[in-house]
């Protein structure tokens, strides 16, 4: 490998090593959403839940569990790379309310993570999963139904 084109060139969106980097990010940031974050959720506490209706949530209790599923749940699919995007969706307005309602009035500090993983599941929201994806085998798998 040429050291000019590794340090100053970057990766086409096909390549190889791009589509690595790819799933290294979309596993790491949904293994770290689910298990980090979503998982001590379960069950939604009542504080969390009461955190939720002070937002002004109409039935807290309900949208207490969307955010821990979405949280644990589409984190999950991200890692595998399964229905990418709609997990992608899920996680982005999850991380929109986090950042934005929920740490609102707060230091950048207190919202930086969420803004981290909003950011991350607005790239996979364009991206998709990548070559090395479950929706990539998928998708692989159709076109050879397709084609015979």
């Amino acid at each position: 490998m040429n050291f000019k084109k590794w340090l100053f060139g970057g990766s086409e969106f096909t390549a190889p090593l791009a589509n690595v980097g790819l799933t290294l990010l979309r596993v790491f940031a949904g293994l770290a959403l689910a298990f980090g974050h979503g998982i001590r959720k379960f069950p939604p506490s009542e504080r969390f839940v009461e955190s939720v209706g002070n937002l002004g949530f109409p039935l807290p209790e309900l949208f207490a569990w969307a955010v821990t599923c979405s949280e644990f749940f589409c984190g999950l699919l991200l890692a595998l790379g399964l229905l990418t995007r709609p997990a992608a969706l899920f996680i982005l307005f999850t991380m929109l309310v986090a950042a934005f309602l929920r740490h609102a009035g707060e230091p950048f500090s207190e919202r930086e993570l969420a803004v981290v993983y909003g950011s991350i599941a607005l790239a996979f929201l364009f991206i998709g999963s990548g070559r090395y994806g479950v929706d990539a085998l998928l998708r692989r798998q159709k076109l050879e139904h397709s084609n015979t």
